[in-house]
This record gives structure tokens, C-alpha cells and sequence, in this order.
């Protein structure tokens, strides 16, 4: 409540309320190639080169790259009446289709897909489920078979899969101590990313990607992977066919597409296949306990309403799951990134 005599004002109400335009000019600015001119150019570029560069207007380029540093993601030097511009330290090492760190793949996934759905989150919340429908025709029986549109779609939200794991895969892929579990299987390792960061933590473990063929087939098309066959690929549905025995299963981003029936009923086929004292590890954004935050992880829940028909969990939620499956001594540890790591043993 404001003290007498202070004024109310619409401040921060008008930050939320022009939140999506700041989306929008970040997704703009990966697809046209901002970020990527600017870390080809040898020194500083005003916005007509810029413009030329990329084959855009150049009133457009300039009201964009203004915002852009406007938002501290490019800086600008003023000089002669000329303004030139080059990446801040952020875009260099997030925006960037070449850094080693990029995140360019998934805001462009976010910025054609994800963005789509979220026009129809009211629709979301009144009826309770996903709006693929609504967006792209596609009904919510067959969302997990009709999800990615084509299969550039899908190879682009695999890439920025990649992308999420180059900055987040190290802190929870050390969370605990997997070497005890030398056969690892990562159900729905989609693109890979984690089975190498597995097998470079860990040089006594061998990783089995499990996948459906779909992007099983795209993953060996598309992403490299290291010589020495302690990566290798099984085609199935987890929920309908046999999974491979392991020490230990890898769920990361998983769970949470899912409703708590479809987890139990994963996780007790996952309790069947594991070999005894082994494991399964739950990877996902927790909610606090109260589930009230963190503010990114309600947001992530939402979009799993968006999107699919799961949302995410506390760790006290996801110790109940696990413990219905059957494992024992669940643990969890948050991270300094987004996602935290839940370890159970059978």
C-alpha cells in the first residue's frame, strides 16, 4: 500500500505490459543476423552498412539496433554525427551463431514456435490444455507425434536443445557423482548433447541415446559425435517399448511435458529396467515449495500448459512420483543455472 501523498503509477505495469516487444526484438534481431554481422565485422559498423550487409531496409535496421542497445545487448559509439555500433560482451557470448555458449537456436525455436502458442495462453488456462490446436491445427492426441511441423522445426529445436546444454549440461551432469553408474541410458536424449558431457565427465561410462526413430535419425545426421562407440543410439517409444537395462537413466526435460499419471507410469517401467542400486536422474527447473518461484520456472510451467500437457514440479512433488515408482534415497540439488538435478536409487 503507498504512504499518503505518493503517487501510484503504471511504471512497472507498463514494463509487463510491453514485455513481448522486448521478445520480439531479440527473435528479430537473431533471425535477420545482427548479432552475426557485427561479430564478422573487423571494427564498429553504422546501420546503412549493417543494412546492406543483411539485405534489410535501413530505417528498420536502425530503429532495431538502437533498441537492441537500448537493452544493453549492443554497444554504440557516437561520432561526427555517425552512430556505430558492435556487440556488448552478452551478445558475443550468447547471441552469436559462432560462440561455443550460444543460445541463438533455441530464441529462434522460441520466436517461431513457442511465441505462437503463448498468443492463446487465456484459451490455455480456461480449458486446461495445450494449444497446438488452436495454433497449428494439430490436436492434442497427437501432439506428441505431429509436434514439430517439419522437420527443419525439429532440428531446430534440437539445435537449441544443444544450445541450452553448452551452458547448463556441466553443473548438472556434476550435480552428484555419477561414476558408480557405468551404462547409462538417456531417455529422449534427442540431440546428444548430455551423452557427451557424460562421457567426458565420466570416462568409465558408456551412454545409449533413446529416441523414436525420428530423432534418432536426425540426430546422426546433423550432430557430430565422438569416436570411440561409448555413444550409441536405440530407436523405441519409453512408454511402450523395452528399454535398454542401464545403471542409471537420464529424464532430463522430460517430466515435464507429462501428467503426474504418465511420470508414475514411466518411472515404474524405468524402476523395472533399472539393474539393482542403480538409478534414475530427473533434470528439470524446480519450483520452490511453496511453488511460487522462481518467476522462470512458473513461466516455464505455463508454457508446459502452452505446449504440452505436463508443467513443472517441486522437488517434494517429484520426490512423490519417484517414490511410488519405487526408488529410494531421492535427492536433489539446485544449481547456480536454471535447471536443478533429482538423483533416486532402486
Amino acid at each position: 500500500m503507498s504512504s499518503v501523498g505518493e503517487e501510484v503509477t503504471p511504471r512497472l505495469l507498463d514494463e509487463y505490459t510491453q514485455g513481448f516487444m522486448v521478445s520480439q526484438v531479440l527473435f528479430a534481431a537473431c533471425e535477420l543476423g545482427v548479432f552475426d554481422v557485427l561479430a564478422e565485422a573487423r571494427e564498429p559498423l553504422g546501420s546503412d552498412a549493417v543494412a546492406a550487409r543483411l539485405g534489410s531496409s535501413p530505417r528498420g535496421i536502425e530503429l532495431l539496433l538502437d533498441t537492441c542497445a537500448s537493452l544493453k545487448l549492443l554497444h554504440v559509439e557516437t561520432g561526427g554525427g555517425r552512430a556505430l555500433y558492435k556487440n556488448t560482451e552478452l551478445s558475443s557470448t550468447y547471441l552469436v551463431r559462432s560462440s561455443p555458449r550460444s543460445q541463438q537456436n533455441m530464441l529462434l525455436y522460441l520466436g517461431r514456435t513457442t511465441y505462437l502458442c503463448w498468443a492463446h495462453l487465456a484459451q490455455a488456462v480456461r480449458e486446461g490444455k495445450n494449444q497446438y490446436l488452436n495454433t497449428f491445427g494439430v490436436p492434442s492426441e497427437e501432439l506428441f507425434t505431429a509436434i514439430y511441423r517439419s522437420e527443419e522445426e525439429r532440428l531446430q529445436f534440437m539445435r537449441g536443445l544443444q544450445d541450452v546444454w553448452s551452458v547448463q549440461g556441466r553443473s548438472v551432469m556434476t550435480a552428484f557423482d555419477l561414476s558408480p553408474f557405468p551404462l547409462v541410458c538417456d531417455l529422449g536424449g534427442c540431440s546428444g548433447a548430455l551423452a557427451k558431457e557424460c562421457v567426458s565427465l565420466y570416462p568409465g561410462c558408456q551412454v545409449t541415446i533413446f529416441d523414436v526413430p525420428q530423432v534418432v535419425g536426425t540426430a546422426k545426421k546433423h550432430f557430430p559425435f565422438p569416436d570411440g562407440g561409448r555413444i550409441s543410439f536405440r530407436e523405441g517409444d519409453f512408454f511402450k517399448d523395452p528399454l535398454p537395462e542401464a545403471d542409471l537413466y537420464i529424464l532430463a526435460r522430460v517430466l515435464h511435458d507429462w501428467t503426474d499419471e504418465s511420470c508414475s507410469r514411466l518411472l515404474r517401467r524405468i524402476y523395472q529396467s533399472c539393474r539393482e542400486g542403480g538409478g534414475v536422474l530427473v533434470i528439470e527447473s524446480l519450483l520452490d515449495a511453496d511453488g511460487r518461484g522462481p518467476l522462470t520456472t512458473q513461466l516455464f510451467s505455463l508454457n508446459m500448459l502452452v505446449q504440452t500437457e505436463g508443467q513443472e514440479r517441486t522437488p517434494a512433488q517429484y520426490q512423490a512420483l519417484l517414490a511410488t515408482a519405487g526408488f529410494r534415497d531421492v535427492r536433489c540439488q539446485r544449481t547456480r543455472g536454471i535447471y536443478g538435478a533429482v538423483l533416486a536409487r532402486k
